[in-house]
């Protein structure tokens, strides 16, 4: 089992592609400086929205995660393209993909 960070968010159509190009320094800077990070997907969902699907090892990883914020500027800048966040939430996961 792993902890599940699900942020859903929205960007204005004109700061789509600095968010993507922001993407790969913003994990990297996660691989780099957060403990208990296992990976992220990014899905795009209508209306100009997003979710943001990042796993961890321990809720007390995403917890650390989420005090440091954007501590490093290749967060900092993926951070900024964002308009405003709709949702987050945390949950468990009950199988993991090679489980299956």
């Amino acid at each position: 089992m792993t902890t599940v960070e699900l942020t859903r968010f929205h960007v204005v159509p004109e700061h789509v592609e600095r968010l993507l190009a922001a993407r790969p320094a913003m994990l990297a800077d996660f691989r780099a400086d957060r403990s208990g990070f296992l990976g992220a997907r990014l899905v795009r969902l209508p209306g100009d929205e997003w979710l943001d699907i990042v796993h961890w090892q321990t809720p007390e990883d995403f917890a650390s995660s989420r005090a440091k914020g954007a501590n490093l500027p290749g967060i900092r800048a993926f951070f900024d393209a964002i308009d405003h966040v709709v949702s987050a939430e945390e949950g468990t996961t009950i199988e993991d993909e090679d489980e299956r």
